[in-house]
């Protein structure tokens, strides 16, 4: 497996930096404006066992089953993910807010990044999944490539579980319950 990065740029000058910073902020903040679900991605291996709460996780592909999932390279989960090959993506269920905010960094009724949040089972991989996940996603790496401040994962599914729960949603920094709007006439 080989990781694609994008080429170098030029140093920026203290002007540059200070609009790039500002920049930032503004994307950050639209971002906040956007409603994602709540995912934790878990691995397990040789590279050790370590999980982290993302909301950038999205299908590519129906034929063979492909997800994309993006990790901040800052991330012990990162070097891990790609030692180990795989890793599993857990759509939490949106009763799972405490898992959430663990493997977020945020943790109040246990250790930050600590596996006891909740129950786990192996998947096929050899990735922790979630018990009681909306879904969980089993993958072997396909494809990785750098982004900016991102490392992108290409998962080929090789399990998946789906339950019947209502998954975890992020919107402005919050999370939220889904509820559908309307129900169709049949």
């Amino acid at each position: 497996m080989s990781v694609t990065s994008e080429p170098n740029a030029a140093p920026l000058n203290t002007n540059q930096t200070l609009a790039t910073e500002l920049q930032a902020q503004r994307f950050l903040s639209a971002m906040a404006g956007t409603v994602a679900q709540v995912s934790v991605v878990t691995t397990d291996g040789a590279a050790g066992r370590f999980g982290v709460t993302v909301s950038s996780f999205t299908s590519v592909s129906a034929a063979p089953p492909l997800v994309l999932v993006c990790l901040n390279r800052r991330s012990p989960a990162v070097a891990a993910v790609t030692a180990n090959g795989c890793f599993a993506v857990n759509l939490l269920a949106a009763v799972q807010t405490v898992i959430a905010d663990c493997f977020s960094g945020r943790a109040t009724a246990f250790e930050s990044f600590d596996f006891a949040c909740a129950e786990w089972r192996l998947a096929a991989t050899g990735a922790p999944c979630l018990v009681k996940a909306a879904a969980s996603f089993d993958c072997t790496i396909e494809n990785v490539y750098d982004a900016g401040s991102h490392r992108i994962f290409i998962g080929r599914v090789v399990a998946l579980d789906v339950s019947a729960s209502m998954p975890l949603a992020v919107h402005g920094r919050r999370y939220h319950r889904v509820h559908p709007i309307y129900q169709e006439q049949t």
